[in-house]
């Protein structure tokens, strides 16, 4: 491995992955190894710096995502579900970390992951951000203190772009809610309530979900009880905190056995 650990960035184009470059290059323990784009995009065969508008980062952007991850120590990823799953396999095939930040991914679709993980280091998380891991494990704590008489509402807002919903950071807080209670979110998950739904069921966690603007994330964890509330909020305003994130993850991801970890292995908070 290189002085510095050599990172290849998927989706190189896309608003996350200009970040991520960015994070990349100004990290002083790490450098661009390669930027992967789909096939046909404009982008492919220009300097990635040249690309965004800038100077020269002596890396041509591929769609050769193999051969990307073959001079590459780790592989930050967030693009959508069916090229991450691609991209597993190709990172499990290079031996490389794999860092996940991809939302809307199904449960049969994070199960695709399994066989990578037990080739290389995959880190999969909702939301890379330390605050919102933190937020994870009060939330657990919280549920677990608090019976069924306190209905679980997770509110989450973003951006007018965003196309899945919930978001995977409240899909987090949802798990971490319910394995809290000690049940099964998909038993009692409450979503995407319009016209007469009725009265609410006794121990549902309910997702809420506002679209608009240029909101980068917010999340508040609601427990209503009779005569009182508890609400546990984090709320992002520098989309740049994901790609430190991932950044943290990838350069903790080196030399660890395989197989799949998240946020709060990289931050030590399990």
């Amino acid at each position: 491995m290189a002085e510095t650990i050599g990172i290849t960035v998927t989706g190189a184009s896309g608003r996350m992955g200009r970040m991520l470059v960015d994070a990349v290059q100004n990290s002083p323990q790490t450098h661009l190894a390669g930027a992967v784009e789909r096939q046909g995009h404009t982008w492919i065969g220009q300097d990635v710096g040249a690309a965004m508008g800038g100077q020269d980062a002596g890396v041509q952007v591929t769609d050769d995502a193999a051969a990307a991850f073959a001079v590459a120590d780790a592989v930050i990823d967030f693009t959508a579900p069916a090229a991450t799953i691609a991209f597993a396999r190709q990172a499990a095939e290079a031996e490389v970390v794999h860092i996940i930040g991809t939302t809307g991914m199904t449960e049969a679709q994070i199960a695709e992951l399994a066989p990578a993980g037990r080739k290389t280091v995959i880190v999969r998380a909702g939301n890379m951000s330390l605050g919102v891991n933190l937020l994870t494990q009060l939330t657990k704590q919280v549920a677990a203190a608090l019976d069924a008489d306190f209905d679980i509402e997770i509110v989450e807002s973003h951006h007018n772009q965003k196309v899945d919903t919930p978001s995977g950071t409240a899909l987090m807080l949802g798990e971490a809610a319910a394995e809290g209670r000690r049940v099964s979110l998909p038993d009692v998950t409450d979503s995407g309530r319009d016209g007469i739904t009725g009265t609410r069921r006794k121990g549902d966690i309910g997702f809420s979900a506002i679209r608009g603007g240029d909101v980068v994330g917010e999340h508040d964890v609601m427990f209503l009880g009779a005569g009182e509330r508890i609400i546990l909020r984090h709320v992002a305003s520098d989309r740049g905190l994901f790609a430190r994130g991932a950044l943290k993850a990838a350069i903790w991801g080196q030399g660890k056995e395989p197989g799949e970890y998240d946020m709060l292995d990289v931050l030590g908070l399990k």
